[in-house]
């Protein structure tokens, strides 16, 4: 009789372990498996408690994100901040990022990334160009590419959708308001950015252009400073050592203005509103505003850094088998002039 009892139960604790095991994983019977909880769904852990499923249960999307260098500037830091605040697993996504201000490193991770088979490639790169091979690669795993911050040279097939800025508008919006400074003529120091890098080819395109088409504009000298504030310090110092004639500081970004100022206080220069020098940056860092607030710069360009809001309700979409609805995406931004900036507009767009 026991021997009947217990080889019953067993058969019953058999057939209730084939009925629990039969189901898979919560992914596989679905059609889901591939996707990723919502951010801030406040109502997924319903959802979950419904069929039986949990969060942890879920694939994390696999991203390789490539950026440009955190301390390459306040922008790139906030940028960075704003990525890694976004991708993350609470969000639903395994994120690895990889960092250089070298167009050739970038790209060597973009093809580590590939190898470790990604769902998604998330670029900002160093320079636009060099990239249809890598780009090809990822489209022949099925990894789909998103860019970033910063435009490149390729098919637009190759990607799914480009959240930047306007750098070409951004360029021109700066050119604009200092042509409406009314100088009598324009002696400007250009401190470029990383060559080849979209902001520097958007914000050097519209000075260019307006040097070459006023004969009231003349170029002193026009040199990278890769967005660093002691080679732009450097770099103007030995203009001021040459006894060069100047009156406008045009720094493409936050970083190298500060290093420009730098070597003019040394030298004893004025700068600012109604001073011997107009200086001009790009980025909106806090820090640059309040130099606007305080009149000793004249001009800064918004540069918009909290694009990962964009890339993460893009990804969504594409999750759901829907594509964006434009290829590119252009944030809005603005300049500021230290004549009207107010310390709301340093408390509101200062990064």
């Amino acid at each position: 009789m026991k021997l009947k009892k217990t080889l019953a139960i067993l058969f019953s604790l058999t057939l209730g372990l084939a009925a629990f095991t039969g189901c898979g994983p919560a992914g596989e019977n679905n059609g889901n498996s591939g996707s990723a909880p919502a951010a801030g769904n406040e109502n997924s852990g319903e959802d979950n408690a419904s069929d039986g499923n949990t969060d942890s249960s879920k694939k994390l999307i696999k991203v390789g994100i490539i950026n440009n260098d955190p301390n390459e500037s306040g922008y790139r830091n906030a940028n960075d901040k704003d990525l890694k605040a976004t991708f993350t697993k609470e969000n639903g996504y395994d994120a690895s990022f990889a960092y250089s201000l070298q167009n050739e490193e970038q790209i060597a991770a973009a093809k580590g990334f590939i190898q470790d088979e990604v769902d998604y490639l998330l670029i900002s790169a160093a320079s636009t160009t060099g990239w249809d091979t890598v780009l090809k690669d990822a489209q022949a795993q099925e990894i789909k590419v998103i860019l970033f911050d910063r435009t490149i040279d390729a098919d637009e097939s190759l990607y799914e959708a480009s959240i930047v800025s306007d750098m070409a508008k951004e360029g021109q919006t700066a050119v604009d308001w200092l042509a409406k400074q009314n100088l009598s003529e324009f002696n400007v120091v250009h401190l470029q950015g990383v060559v080849g890098s979209a902001a520097q080819i958007g914000r050097t395109g519209a000075l260019d252009k307006k040097a070459e088409s006023d004969d009231k504009w003349n170029i002193v000298t026009q040199q990278t400073a890769e967005w660093n504030a002691e080679k732009a310090q450097q770099i103007v110092q030995s203009v001021i050592d040459s006894g060069k004639k100047f009156n406008v500081i045009y720094a493409e970004n936050d970083d190298m203005a500060k290093g420009a100022v730098a070597a003019l206080d040394k030298a004893n220069i004025k700068h600012g509103v109604g001073q011997d020098v107009i200086v001009m940056g790009f980025d909106c860092n806090k820090w640059a505003l309040e130099e606007l607030l305080k009149k000793n710069w004249n001009y800064d360009g918004q540069c918009n850094p909290f694009q990962a809001s964009y890339i993460d309700e893009i990804i969504r979409d594409l999750e759901n088998g829907k594509k964006p609805a434009n290829k590119v995406v252009y944030m809005e931004e603005k300049g500021f002039d230290a004549e009207t900036i107010t310390q709301a507009d340093v408390d509101q767009y200062g990064i």
